[in-house]
């Protein structure tokens, strides 16, 4: 079997955010590896996470209380119930994407007080 690298490359290029996490996850279970970075690279990136202007809010674990939690990522986000409940259902997803440290600190402050576990990237 021969991989189309092409073909994957322009696969690649057109995935949401979502979709590309959820394939790196897939990838990581399947062939029990890591994305992580090396300790030398994340060493190096952590001068750079301090001049970091937008951040994700990613929804790590809904915790006991799922109904408030997709009632908060509702409000938050604007999507419909259901589109609320299938991104609650689905953690750890990013709720919204390249905001600023305020807003992000404020919807990580919404969620956990209703029981969510949060993680800024």
């Amino acid at each position: 079997m021969a991989l189309d690298t092409e073909k994957i490359i322009e696969d690649l290029k057109g995935a949401s955010i979502l979709e590309l996490n959820d394939l790196v996850k897939a990838i990581e279970d399947e062939f029990g590896v890591s994305a992580a970075a090396p300790v030398a690279a994340a060493g190096a990136a952590g001068g750079e996470a301090a001049a970091k202007s937008t951040y994700d809010v990613e929804l790590t674990e809904a915790g006991q209380e799922k109904v408030k939690v997709i009632k908060a990522v509702r409000d938050i986000t604007g999507l419909g119930l259901k589109d609320s409940k299938d991104l609650v259902d689905g953690a750890p997803k990013n709720v919204k994407e390249g905001v600023s440290e305020d807003e992000a600190n404020d919807i990580k402050s919404k969620l956990e007080e209703v029981g969510a576990t949060i993680t800024l990237k």
